[in-house]
């Protein structure tokens, strides 16, 4: 949201001011309010991604559950599948924030707020789960030491190496569009002009990507996930004028490229043998609630979503993303073929103990490390 700043008019030199009392002390300026309607929406958006590992894939979920999740969930297994695309919203999400807080910062204030953000949660779990695996009496395969350690680095997917946490290519996608974003904006100075240059030019590239077919290409502009972040960087330049028109046709050129996308990576409904048949029209509605909801809270509605509680959902968001899906998968497992629970209340004690552990490493990782990694980063010149 623009501010304005408001100056007072200085008398004009040889005239004399109007009496009356001294003029009070300037009051100190106030900080942006909090976008708490978007930390409402972050949560959402992993408690959908939730709901699809747990009851809208097969695969390694199958073994937690003992059968297929669709015998599990037989009227709601189809509607857990449209969940893969909290994604997708995620991204959407990013393209917003990281617009918002790259506006003004240097590379360094930058890179040291990212990689703060980032990084403790994320080795903290990765060294969790790693451990609970290696358990004897936990089904599933820990990766090798190698695989586990070159995970530290958030870049064991270029690298070829197993994955600790299934969710993070979502982060390695992450991590490319701050890089584009820090070369190409915040290292020059972030302005409308140049957030509108980077988005256009951006878009195109990746449109150009797509029909060369080239794999570097690929790695580095993201044809399939781009137009979500450029999406909610025209939503950013929404927020901070309602009548930019031009941020307007960023989100709206993001929605339709997006959607394409979308349907073509997730639409299944021609597969027999698919866990689950995803429509369209299912696909796109999705899609477009993700691009509406941060449109929504861009323009400051709604008001009501406007709670202290949520702030305490977004600092969750993060690290439940991180633990949910096989940490969960190890209590499904514990809860339903261990303690003979039903298939109702496993699934919602496990979401409770993910919410539950997403609270500890905020409280006992995040808030300790997340500062003093930033201040050790932001010294770096």
């Amino acid at each position: 949201m623009t501010e304005t700043a408001v100056t007072a008019s200085a008398p004009h030199p040889g005239t004399t001011a109007p009496a009356g009392p001294p003029p009070a002390a300037p009051a100190p300026a106030r900080a942006p309010n909090r976008l708490r309607a978007l930390d409402g929406l972050r949560l959402l958006a992993a408690l959908m991604v939730a709901v699809y590992h747990y009851g809208g894939r097969g695969g390694e979920v199958s073994e937690a559950w003992g059968s297929s999740p669709k015998h599990q969930f037989p009227t709601l297994h189809t509607l857990f599948s449209y969940g893969c695309l909290g994604v997708q919203i995620f991204f959407v999400i990013s393209g917003f924030v990281i617009c918002m807080s790259g506006w003004g910062r240097s590379l360094s204030s930058f890179f040291a707020s990212r990689a703060s953000r980032l990084l403790p949660a994320y080795w903290v779990a990765v060294a969790l789960v790693t451990a609970v695996f290696a358990l004897p009496v936990v089904a599933y395969d820990a990766v090798s030491p190698s695989d586990a350690l070159v995970n530290l680095t958030l870049l064991q997917q270029p690298l070829g190496a197993d994955r600790v946490l299934g969710v993070c290519w979502t982060l390695w996608a992450e991590v490319r569009f701050y890089a584009l974003f820090a070369l190409c904006v915040v290292v020059p100075g972030a302005n409308r002009r140049r957030v509108i240059l980077f988005c256009a030019c951006w878009t195109l590239a990746a449109v150009l990507a797509q029909a060369a077919g080239e794999p570097l290409l690929d790695v580095v502009l993201m044809p399939e996930y781009a137009p979500f972040f450029i999406g909610g960087i025209g939503l950013h330049l929404v927020h901070r004028d309602r009548r930019d028109a031009c941020g307007w046709g960023i989100a709206a050129v993001g929605f339709l490229i997006g959607q394409h996308h979308a349907v073509d990576a997730l639409w299944n409904a021609a597969d027999p043998h698919a866990f689950a048949h995803r429509t369209t029209a299912g696909i796109v509605l999705v899609v477009a609630f993700g691009f509406a909801a941060v449109a929504a809270v861009a323009l400051g509605r709604p008001r009501w979503a406007d709670r202290r509680l949520l702030t305490v959902a977004g600092a969750l968001t993060y690290p439940f993303y991180l633990v949910h899906e096989h940490l969960g998968w190890v209590v499904i497992h514990a809860l339903h073929r261990g303690l003979r629970l039903g298939s109702a209340v496993t699934f919602a004690l496990t979401l409770a103990a993910m919410l539950l552990l997403a609270w500890l490493l905020h409280r006992y990782v995040e808030k300790p490390l997340t500062p003093r990694l930033r201040a050790v980063l932001s010294g770096i010149r």
